[in-house]
Order: C-alpha cells, then structure tokens, then sequence
C-alpha cells in the first residue's frame, strides 16, 4: 500500500481508534498518508441525510466568511494536527491533511479517487441504535467502495 487515506474525526471512537490507525500504517510503510477531516454541522446526523448535494453546496457557500465557518475551520485544524502528531510520533511520513466539508460517505470516496489512494481506514463505532433510520458512515463507505478498506471497530 503505498497511499492511504484515514478518516479522522473528534470523536472519542476516533482517539482511541487512532493506537491501531498508527500501528497499521507504521507496518505498512505508505509512501503517503491523507488524513481527512469531513466538517459537520449541529445536528450533522439528520443535516447530512436531509440535505442534498446542492442545498449542501449552498450552505456552505452562505457560511464562508462567517465566525460559525472559522469556528469549524479552526476545530479542524486542532483535530487534524493532533491525529497528524500521533502518526510522526510513529514515524510515519509525508501526511497530507485534507478538510472537506458534506456528506462524510461521499467526501470520504471523493477525496480517495482524487487523491488515488490504495486503501482507506476508518473507524466504526459499533452498535448503534439510530443505525437504522441514518445509517452508518463506515457501513456506506465498505459498501460503496472499490478498493480496500479496513474498519477499525471501536470498544463499546
């Protein structure tokens, strides 16, 4: 695997899934590393399975500028830089952050075609009970997929 893609968030799945994104990387020795940051919205759950792809551009676009925007940009940057420090602590090299922002399914798979990535890791936080009604990010991301993926499932 030369290029691999690992989508973080600020979840606490994520942080304690992040021991095992280290290690795998770590053994596998990618040339690349794209850690992925998808910003949500309050209430990002029912916003993400309300909103299509325009009404979602169109957000965004009304929200560039604003301190609610710089509020989001700057969580980012604070997640991506911690999950970026934890990989070169490992000695992990050439990590490229990206920060999108949509649907995360589909940000996820967008961003891995773009960035010609040849596998994606990403943390699943279990059993869920509102999976039925908004669905799972990991479960859409294996299911639409065309190249590997590996999900990390976190301790309930």
């Amino acid at each position: 695997m030369k290029k691999i893609l690992i989508a973080a968030d600020e979840t606490k799945g994520t942080k304690e899934a992040f021991e095992t994104f280290g290690n795998i990387c770590a053994s596998l020795h990618p040339e690349s590393v794209v850690l992925l940051y998808v910003e949500a919205f309050e209430g990002r759950s029912l916003v993400n399975e309300m909103l299509g792809d325009v009404e979602m551009t169109t957000l965004m676009e009304s929200l560039a500028g604003t301190e609610y925007k710089e509020a989001l940009d700057k969580k980012a940057d604070k997640i991506l830089n911690y999950y970026k420090q934890a990989l070169e602590d490992k000695g992990i090299t050439g990590i490229k952050t990206v920060v999108k922002a949509g649907h995360p399914a589909d940000e996820i798979l967008e961003t891995a075609d773009k960035e010609g990535v040849d596998m994606i890791i990403i943390g699943s936080r279990g059993a869920r009970t509102t999976h039925a009604f908004m669905g799972s990010v990991s479960r859409e991301v294996v299911n639409r997929c065309e190249i590997p993926v590996l999900v990390v499932k976190i301790k309930q």
